[in-house]
Parts: C-alpha cells; sequence; structure tokens
C-alpha cells in the first residue's frame, strides 16, 4: 500500500516509536452511527505517560535548539500531507466522531491551516532592546520555549483542537505529550504519524491514548519536568485541572465551555441571519464550544425568523455522516445524546413548543434531530446550559439594552453573533458583549490567523493569531550596559 493507504496506527506513540501500552491494554472506539465497536486502541497507563514525558524531556534541548525556520518547516511539510490526506482523514474523522463528512473535511482544512500559519509563525519570535528611561542601562527583551507541555483535547473536532495545539508549540521549541479524548484517538494518532513523517525529530511529539484519564493526566501534571498544560473541553473538568495545577503553579491555558448568544436586530437581513444561524448553529451538528446557543431576536421580526430557522433545520437529512447527503450525523454518544433531550424536555415542560425536531427517532446510533423551540421564556433553564447539540431556542427582546442584557446573563463569555444592518449598532453592541470574540454578521469566526479565546469562565489565552505562540513561550529580561 502507498502511505495515503496505511491504516491509522493504534498503538502510544512515545519517543518517536509506535509502542503499546503497559500489559497490553486495549480498549474500544465506537462508531456513533451504529454504537458499535469498530476498533481498539492501546490505554496508556500513568506509567506510559511518564515514558512520554521522559522523551519529551529529553529531545527539548535539542529541538529548542534548531532553527527557527527549519522548525516551521516541519509544520509546512506536515499542512501539505494534512491536505493531501484530507479525504482519508475526513472520513477517520466521522467513523469515530460521527459527524456529517462535509463537516469533516472542513475540519480536516481549518486543522491542517493551523500547521501552515504557525510555520510561518516560527520566524516571528521578536524580542525588545530599549534604553531604560533612566538611561542607565539597555533593556533587553527575549522570549524562548516554556519546556514541555501537556496538550489535553476534545472529541468534538479531534484533528483541529490537536493541530491548534502541537502548530504553535513546536514553532515556540516546546515538545508535547498529547493526551487524546477517550472517544476520538485515532485522528490524533493519524496526526501523529503525519508529523512524523514531515520530518518531527523523536520525542517531539508523543501521544498517549487512555481510557482512565484522571490518574494519567494528575501524574504528568505532578512531573516537575512538565511545564505547560494547555486543555480544551469543559469548564467543570478545567476547573478541576486547574486547581490541580495550582499545587505546583503550571502554566496554563484553557479554552473551556460556550454559551453562545446569537442577537437579531429587526434591520437585519434576515436571510443573511438565517443564513448565518445555521452555521453558528449546526457546524458539527451544534457539538461545538462556539455553537449558537441562545437566540435572541427582535420582537417585530421574530415570527419570520422563526419560521425561515424552521424551514432550514427541518430540511436538514440525518443519518450515518459518511451518507451522500447527509447534513447531520449523529451525537458523540449516548450521554450525549440522553443530555440533549433532557434539556428540550425540561425546556418542553417549561412551556416551549418543538416547531422542528424534539423527539428522539428509534433505531441504532446517537441520533437527535435538528430542533426550533419558540417560544423560550428568558429564564428558562435550556438558556443556562451549554447545549451541545442541533438545539435553537428562540428568545424575544424589544430593545438593545435587553438584548445586551439577556446576551450578557452567563457565567461563560466565549463568542457572540450579532446581525444587524447598522454598522454603528453592531460596533457598539460588540463592544458591550462579554464574550472574547464577536461575529459581526457572520456566523464564523473560527481562524487560524485570529486570537480564539474566552472571557469569563471559558477559559484563560489565546490559540491562534499572533498570539497562540506566545502561550508557549516565556519572558526573559536581561539589564545591561556599555
Amino acid at each position: 500500500m502507498g502511505d495515503s493507504e496505511k491504516p491509522a496506527p493504534t498503538d502510544c506513540y512515545i519517543g518517536g516509536r509506535w509502542c503499546a501500552a503497559e500489559g497490553g491494554r486495549r480498549f474500544d472506539v465506537d462508531d456513533p452511527a451504529t454504537g458499535a465497536h469498530f476498533e481498539t486502541v492501546a490505554d496508556a497507563s500513568p506509567a506510559d505517560a511518564l515514558r512520554a514525558v521522559e522523551a519529551a524531556h529529553d529531545a527539548l534541548t535539542a529541538w529548542s535548539q534548531v532553527a527557527p525556520r527549519e522548525r516551521g518547516e516541519v509544520l509546512r511539510r506536515a499542512f501539505e500531507l494534512m491536505t493531501g490526506r484530507g479525504e482519508e482523514l475526513a472520513r477517520l474523522v466521522v467513523a469515530e466522531n460521527g459527524k456529517a463528512l462535509p463537516d469533516a473535511r472542513g475540519e480536516v482544512a481549518y486543522a491542517a491551516e493551523f500547521f501552515r500559519w504557525n510555520s510561518e509563525e516560527a520566524v516571528r519570535n521578536t524580542g525588545e532592546f530599549v534604553t531604560a528611561p533612566s538611561g542607565a542601562n539597555r533593556i533587553l527583551v527575549f522570549r524562548q520555549p516554556i519546556g514541555v507541555a501537556l496538550l489535553i483535547t476534545p472529541w468534538n473536532f479531534p484533528a483541529a483542537m490537536l493541530t491548534r495545539k502541537i502548530g504553535p508549540a513546536l514553532v515556540a521549541g516546546c515538545t508535547v505529550v498529547c493526551k487524546p479524548a477517550r472517544e476520538t484517538p485515532l485522528t490524533a494518532l493519524a496526526i501523529a504519524g503525519i508529523l512524523r513523517e514531515a520530518g518531527a525529530p523523536p520525542g517531539v511529539v508523543n501521544v498517549v491514548p487512555t481510557s482512565r484519564p484522571g490518574p494519567l493526566i494528575d501524574a504528568v501534571i505532578a512531573d516537575n519536568r512538565v511545564r505547560k498544560l494547555s486543555f480544551t473541553g469543559s469548564t467543570e473538568v478545567g476547573r478541576m485541572l486547574l486547581a490541580k495545577a495550582s499545587e505546583r503553579i503550571l502554566n496554563c491555558s484553557m479554552e473551556l465551555g460556550g454559551n453562545a448568544p446569537f442577537l437579531v436586530f429587526a434591520d437585519a437581513d434576515l436571510d443573511a441571519a438565517v443564513s448565518g444561524a445555521m452555521v453558528a448553529k449546526m457546524r458539527n451538528g451544534g457539538e461545538a464550544c462556539t455553537a449558537a446557543n441562545r437566540f435572541y431576536v427582535e420582537r417585530s421580526v421574530a415570527a419570520e425568523f422563526s419560521r425561515r430557522l424552521v424551514a432550514a433545520m427541518g430540511a436538514i437529512r440525518m443519518g450515518n455522516g459518511l451518507t451522500e447527503g447527509v447534513g447531520l450525523g449523529p451525537l458523540v454518544n449516548a450521554e450525549a445524546r440522553d443530555k440533549v433531550a433532557a434539556l428540550v424536555a425540561g425546556a418542553l415542560e417549561e412551556g416551549a413548543r418543538a416547531l422542528t425536531g424534539g423527539v428522539l427517532p428509534g433505531g441504532p446510533g446517537y441520533f437527535y434531530p435538528a430542533t426550533v423551540l419558540d417560544p423560550v421564556a428568558p429564564g428558562s433553564g435550556i438558556l443556562r446550559e451549554e447545549i451541545f447539540g442541533p438545539v435553537a431556542p428562540i428568545v424575544t427582546f424589544t430593545s438593545e439594552t435587553e438584548a445586551i442584557d439577556f446576551a450578557n446573563d452567563s457565567i461563560l463569555g466565549l463568542v457572540s453573533y450579532v446581525y444587524t444592518g447598522d454598522l454603528t449598532r453592531g460596533l457598539r453592541v460588540a463592544e458591550a458583549l462579554e464574550t472574547g470574540m464577536v461575529g459581526l454578521n457572520r456566523g464564523l469566526v473560527s481562524d487560524p490567523a485570529a486570537p480564539f479565546g474566552g472571557v469569563k469562565q471559558s477559559g484563560l489565552g489565546r490559540e491562534g493569531g499572533h498570539e497562540g505562540m506566545n502561550e508557549y513561550l516565556e519572558t526573559k529580561y536581561v539589564a545591561c550596559s556599555w
């Protein structure tokens, strides 16, 4: 077989080698469309993870001294390999994650762009040189790689969330230990293989899948050789990891949960607003931290917006993500499906109506239909939760102030969406919203060249943009005079 036809690796990747887990332990990977096992993967233990830390630590000095452009070229080659194998990787994502194939293709292309963007950033680790205001000395500032980084990634974007962390870490001169989600280890292992082929030296990238993440993560966080933790996942787990990391004052980047408001003003282009809503809500079937979760629509256009959104949501074909024409695959597992069903049931009990969807289908797999709930009362429980599914609750508002108050009434602050025909209002509202990102007349904000991250309990730090590499660098100041 040619390289592009090789099956995905299923062992741990430690020190440049594929290796079995301690004791030969393995765990099953399920197909969300059927609920059946389709592959087994090495089940790393804490001892395996510490071997990965040792490999990363041993490789750190040499990798940090590699010329920046050479580090960048490794990522550039990885970008080209990922792009060339895009269809193969997309189908692997569908197999273990369940998302529709068009979504998976988009994710793989997006994931590869993090390698390309960071390959260009490799040569832009700039410092400073100034004379002290007193004139007594010179101030020299430079930035050095922080060291071994533990990267913990979620199941909803198994390719993009990994490359978004690996890319800046490697070009900064760090080495990494990656712990992918239990549900989606195969994509991470495939990307490790691509980086190996692209020229990443042994030990620079290590991947340890596991079905028992707690003890493994605890062991790595407690190791003094580890200097950085980057986590993408729920706010609840983020809190626990921050508590553990605080014992060592470990440098942390946290990309946590979201509960994105989607504001539609009466002067908005409703066709554009519905089109944007479909992207913001239905990308990855709603299983995204950036997903629009709360739709606030000005009362005078609420009925028309709802009618158009119902038509668009009701037209989505649900089924196995690999089937041609399917736009909505299953949720990732039974727990995710049951949570969405419970949130919808609670909203219906509180007086909402399901204008489309809202009923669990029969048959195998973890499916939930595209659902529009209208009207939803402002205080409903479903507005407090990150839905993580294809459900759009609609609430009406009567003034700009009320819309902003509704939108900001959350402990989370990742992203907001605003649709209006008045640019002045759009910028004024964007400034008032308590989120780290705003989509103004756009349903998609993700871009490797932009700083991605939230405020409040949606996280710490930024990924992507010029800021992304800085998360993996320490600042050093040298006072000198001559």
